[in-house]
This record gives C-alpha cells, sequence and structure tokens, in this order.
C-alpha cells in the first residue's frame, strides 16, 4: 500500500495494486481501468478510489477492476523512477524480462501488472476492455487517444470528446499497444491537466460513461448520469471529431528541450510559429494543424505533437475498404510484399516506395511498426482484433452500419 497525494484535491489516499475489484450478480463484460502509469498522474487512481467506495456486485452486471500502475512512482509523486512504464509494453521487452535476474524500479512494477493481466484474461468472460486514465502536463480538453482498430473507432464513438487516432505509429510501448495486438478493445482517457480539478471530476464522469456504455451498470443506478455526459461534452467544447497525429517532435537524450508558455492541446498553429526552444534555438511549426500534448514538465521524451482533423468521408472509406479487405492487392506492387506466410505484418521497401503516400496504407489499417533503413514494417490491428466478441454489443452495432 503507497500514499497517492493529489494536489488540485489537497488529499491523500492510501491505495494498493488492485485499487478495486467487484464481481457482479450475473455474468457479465469484463471491464478493466487502469490508472497512475504516470506516478504524476493521480487524478484517476483517485477517481477509482472514489467510485469503487460506492460500487456493490448488485449494481454490477460482469466484473470491474481498478488497477494501480506505477506504486512506487505513485508514491513519490513522479511521472517514473528509473524509465517510463508507459514505453515497456513490446514483445522484445516482455521476453528481455524472462532472462533477467535484476530488474529496475518499473520492471519490477511491469511483471506484476503482467502478470494480473494475464490472470484477468484467463479468469473472466469477454468482452473485454481496458481503459487507461491519464492527465497532461499542458492545459487540454478532455479526448480519448486509440490505436487504430475499427473496434476502439466504435466504441470510442459513445463518448463526447475529440478521439485521436495513430499515435501508436509515434510511440514505442504503451501498455494499450500491447493490449490491443491481443485484439481488445482499449482506449487512453486524457481527463486534464495533472494537478486540476477538472481532471478527477472528467475521470468520474468518464468510468461511470464506461461502466454504462459496457452494460456493466445501468444509468438509472447513477445518481445524476445525464450530468456526466453533458460535463465531458461542455468540457470538450463540442469538438467531438476524429484526429490523426502527423507529427512529433522527439527530445533527444542530451537536448536542452523548453516548451515556450501558454499552448495547450488542440490549439491552432500556423506554419512558422514558433512553438518551443532546442538548445535555445526556436523550434518552428511544419503545419497549419493543431497542437497536441506540449510537454511542460522535466521527465518526458515527447516535446510536442501535431495532428489534424480527419473529414468523416475518409473515416467511412477506411471503413469500407477494411471491410472489403483489398490490403491483400498491396502486395502485387513494387516494393511491397509479406513478412512471412501468415501476413500479419507487411513490408515496404522504402527504396522503391518512397513517393508511396503513407495515408493510403492507413485506410486499409496499417501503421508502422518498425522502420530501418531500407525498409518499413506496417502492423494491421484489424488482421487480430476479436470482432466476434464485440459485435452484439450495441455500440458496434450502431456504428457498424451506414
Amino acid at each position: 500500500m503507497v500514499n497517492v497525494f493529489n494536489k488540485a484535491l489537497d488529499e491523500t489516499i492510501q491505495v494498493n495494486r488492485i485499487i478495486g475489484k467487484v464481481e457482479g450478480h450475473s455474468q457479465g463484460p469484463t471491464v478493466v481501468f487502469f490508472a497512475g502509469i504516470h506516478g504524476n498522474e493521480t487524478a484517476g487512481v483517485f477517481a477509482l478510489d472514489s467510485i469503487f467506495r460506492t460500487l456493490t456486485n448488485s449494481l454490477v452486471n460482469g466484473t470491474v477492476y481498478g488497477i494501480a500502475g506505477n506504486l512506487n512512482a505513485l508514491n513519490h509523486h513522479q511521472r517514473y523512477i528509473d524509465e517510463d512504464l508507459n514505453r515497456l509494453w513490446t514483445d522484445e521487452k516482455l521476453n528481455a524480462l524472462k532472462n533477467k535476474l535484476v530488474y529496475n524500479i518499473e520492471e519490477k512494477e511491469q511483471t506484476e501488472l503482467y502478470s494480473i493481466l494475464k490472470d484477468i484474461i484467463n479468469t473472466n468472460t469477454g468482452p473485454f476492455y481496458f481503459i487507461d486514465l491519464h492527465t497532461t502536463s499542458s492545459k487540454t480538453l478532455p479526448f480519448i487517444t486509440i490505436n487504430d482498430a475499427l473496434i476502439n473507432r466504435y466504441f470510442s464513438k459513445v463518448f463526447p470528446v475529440p478521439i485521436v487516432l495513430g499515435i501508436e505509429e509515434y510511440l514505442n510501448g504503451p501498455l494499450l499497444s500491447y493490449i490491443n495486438t491481443l485484439g481488445y478493445v482499449s482506449l487512453g482517457f486524457e481527463s486534464g491537466q495533472h494537478d486540476s480539478a477538472a481532471a478527477f471530476s472528467n475521470s468520474i464522469a468518464f468510468i461511470y460513461l464506461v461502466l454504462v456504455n459496457t452494460t456493466v451498470m445501468q444509468s438509472e443506478d447513477i445518481t445524476g448520469y445525464p450530468v456526466y455526459y453533458n460535463q465531458l461534452k461542455e468540457q470538450s467544447k463540442n469538438n467531438i471529431h476524429f484526429f490523426e497525429v502527423v507529427y512529433l517532435y522527439a527530445i533527444n537524450k542530451e537536448e536542452r528541450f523548453e516548451m515556450l508558455p501558454g499552448f495547450k492541446s488542440f490549439q491552432r498553429i500556423k506554419k512558422g510559429a514558433a512553438l518551443a526552444k532546442s538548445n535555445n534555438n526556436k523550434i518552428l511549426s511544419k503545419f497549419n494543424a493543431r497542437l497536441f500534448m506540449p510537454l511542460y514538465q522535466s521527465k518526458g521524451q515527447e516535446g510536442f505533437f501535431i495532428i489534424k482533423t480527419i473529414t468523416p468521408l475518409i473515416l467511412q472509406l477506411s471503413i469500407v475498404l477494411r471491410r472489403l479487405k483489398l490490403e491483400r492487392l498491396f502486395v502485387m506492387l513494387p516494393g511491397v510484399f509479406w513478412e512471412t506466410r501468415d501476413r500479419k505484418v507487411l513490408m515496404i521497401d522504402l527504396r522503391v516506395t518512397k513517393f508511396f503516400a503513407k495515408s493510403i496504407f492507413h485506410l486499409f489499417g496499417y501503421r508502422k511498426k518498425k522502420i530501418s533503413r531500407h525498409f518499413m514494417m506496417l502492423f494491421n490491428r484489424e488482421q487480430t482484433a476479436k470482432v466476434l466478441q464485440y459485435k452484439n454489443e450495441l455500440w458496434y452495432k450502431k456504428s457498424s452500419i451506414f
């Protein structure tokens, strides 16, 4: 058990790894909430602790878990101690843990979380939902981030907040990206700035919306439920759109990076505008677009992202193309071939296909997995998505018809 402090609430609570678990009166979905994967992001931990104090099995259909991420970092109110826990979830790093004799702080945390995750999947019934609660160092609208699989898109659409696709191409090793490779619905929710009161209240609202939209709870059993939906809608300023990450400014190890003051997520920016400083040299925007998650804390390797709105026509076109499974035609193009016979990874020879637009592959659900000097590996979330587990859910039926 560790002490967790929240500045906005001016309160300290004590939590274990399992913040809460409620098994309902009848069989149903399994919903797993993570919070505090970064130790300075405590709003989600407080929200889960508050809600689990009121949940009883008579109100729940299925099973609900609340899991604290980085206990050591939460206890010290730091993003991480040795390395970022939310950048360790790759097959390579997980396999490497099997042969290690000495773990750093975050590797110990990861082994515990990995064991819990496997146990949940092996001992519960689906459909499974995995939700990771976060906050940001800058001011922001509440928003959802997802890996670009249709099951994630469809489920995210039930929430009145912006949805950001494609971040998996720029971050290596987030927990939810790993879970998504297992085929389950998984999404991240960023509730607000780290130390704001809104971050806590938005987390509460979002958790309740998840429980209702997964049918784990009935809306009439939640006092003031309509208020939670309207709260998130108002906090989002009715900005209920899909966005796509198009750029990341990655901070080098020895670089002195400083974000210029006053920026916030979803703020419109113009090409040529000064955004930050690198070793006292100005960093200028390369886009007319929107700024996303500017870094205003000492720890972190991502200085800022740039995002652009995705038009509804493009979203619908991508659905049609994925259903038709026309990606098999890619290998008829020069420089494109399957890595292995199971057709899970598409290999792109950059010496041949350098003029192919990345957006074309995105339409079919392919996102960059790895890149070397001459080759790029593209991974398709649709191939691993456990669609059969979700196809009878109301949110899936509504979104898959157009």
